[in-house]
């Protein structure tokens, strides 16, 4: 009998019941909900009479639209404010343990859910946001469902689902210098399109994943499903477990439960002899830093090279329009008006880091307007701790507080209609960070030694 994939053996012990001629129905183990998502589902249930079936396997914060500025006062906005309060009415009701502005663990789903350990390898879960398959990054099967699916996992802890084909994206080699994690998911996204994952559930493996942080296995993760697939995961290994231990909700270190925990996820690899139905490979050596030139996030570049002409693509012909960039010019050196650094891409403390060891004693471009947003109030208390904060206000940057922000725009944190802005959130559709307002994805490396030139700079020289 043919081995299995890690995919393959994590859907197979989920499946409670298998669906003969539809989907099969998967057993969820943890489910994350926010305020956007779930009052339709809340309000589905309770319609029908149905109470929450394992309410303590579900976890709620509040992050989609929330204000980053001022958050212990009430919140302006009306939408946002009905919706966190219908959150905070919902958790309380259903017996949901929620963590809401002002609590210490608040922060983005899918930076809270590792960050507290909630996250382990082995694991289906779910949430109603389509970026859920960053948690993939710890060996688990994760993606994101509809409110209708929402409200399923509500009722039953579990999903109606059909499984996805298999997918093995090989990075070997040593990666550049400068190469983050970023970059590796924008180069495959580059050259794969958009839809090159439509239909799959893609494992990351080679040297290139193994040798990168948590924190930039989530990235990779998290924009799988730009390309199109069902969602990404990377197997466990010595570096996932060293994340885990002592963190809120892990198995507590040093006992048995650890040590049960332990046997188990290392069995969580893909057998040797396990067949993918599609495998693609690339060299680590030939990948560099990257940003995105046109709407979406296939449309991205070597930061090195030149913006491609169209041949004859209208709708890529549209896209230049729209982003007001001329063929066969250089990207660097392209000015910007906005610099932001966060959304649960990256927003993680690494990330933080890595911006302040390049704007240390630099101040930013005066034309520029630098946000960064912390993922967390975890990550937020960990940066101040760390002195990280007050380089970056020095360095002119305006850090706020923890929130999806202007990933999507959903609260005040707008890019103005025209301004370009580089962003290292995940998606760079027309009017995703506010109507009219033209995005450029990059690592936040690149963001930051955009936000000190304000013009499109390759960071490699404050680097070396």
């Amino acid at each position: 009998m043919a081995g299995k994939t890690l995919f393959d053996k994590l859907w197979d012990s989920h499946v409670v019941r298998k669906g003969e001629q539809g989907p099969d129905v998967l057993y969820i183990d943890r489910h994350l909900i926010h305020e956007v998502t779930s009052p339709q589902a809340f309000a589905g249930i309770e319609k029908r009479g149905v109470p929450l079936f394992r309410p303590k396997q579900t976890i709620a914060t509040a992050d989609h639209n929330v204000p980053t500025q001022n958050q212990h006062l009430p919140i302006k906005e009306e939408l946002s404010r009905k919706q966190v309060e219908a959150l905070k009415t919902n958790c309380e009701k259903h017996g949901v343990e929620l963590y809401g502005l002002g609590h210490p663990n608040q922060g983005i789903v899918h930076v809270i859910g590792p960050e507290l350990g909630i996250t382990q390898p082995g694991m289906t879960m779910v949430c109603g946001d389509s970026h859920t398959s960053t948690h993939g990054a710890f060996g688990s099967i994760a993606f994101g469902i509809g409110t209708s699916e929402v409200e399923q996992v509500f009722a039953t802890q579990c999903v109606l689902q059909t499984k996805p084909k298999s997918m093995r994206i090989e990075v070997n080699g040593t990666l550049n210098k400068a190469v983050t994690a970023k970059d590796i998911i924008l180069y495959i996204i580059s050259k794969l399109s958009t839809s090159g994952g439509t239909g799959y559930f893609v494992e990351f493996a080679g040297s290139a994943f193994e040798s990168l942080s948590m924190e930039g296995r989530m990235t990779v993760c998290n924009m799988s499903i730009e390309l199109g697939a069902r969602g990404g995961m990377i197997a466990p290994d010595q570096t996932t477990f060293d994340y885990i231990k002592g963190r809120d909700f892990a198995p507590p270190s040093g006992g048995d439960q650890w040590d049960k925990k332990l046997v188990y996820w290392k069995t969580l690899v893909t057998d040797a002899d396990a067949e993918y139905d599609k495998v693609v490979t690339f060299d680590a050596a030939d990948i560099a830093p990257m940003i995105t030139f046109g709407t979406n996030p296939a449309m991205g570049i070597k930061i090195s090279d030149k913006v491609p002409s169209a041949n004859g693509d209208e709708s890529f012909n549209k896209a230049l329009d729209y982003m007001q960039m001329e063929a066969d010019t250089d990207i660097i050196g392209k000015p910007v008006d906005y610099v932001f650094i966060g959304s649960c891409t990256n927003s993680r403390i690494e990330d933080l880091r890595a911006v302040a060891n390049i704007v240390k004693g630099h101040k930013k471009a005066e034309n520029i307007t630098a946000w960064i947003v912390p993922g967390s109030k975890r990550i937020e208390a960990q940066a101040i701790e760390e002195g990280l904060d007050k380089i970056l206000i020095d360095a002119g940057f305006e850090l706020r507080q923890p929130g999806c922000s202007a990933c999507l725009a959903m609260n005040e944190d707008k890019v103005p209609e025209g301004k370009y802005c580089v962003s290292t959130s995940n998606r760079n559709f027309e009017g995703r960070q506010g109507p009219g307002s033209r995005t450029m994805l990059a690592s936040p490396e690149t963001a930051a030694a955009t936000a000190l030139k304000g013009f499109v700079t390759d960071a490699t020289e404050y680097l070396n």
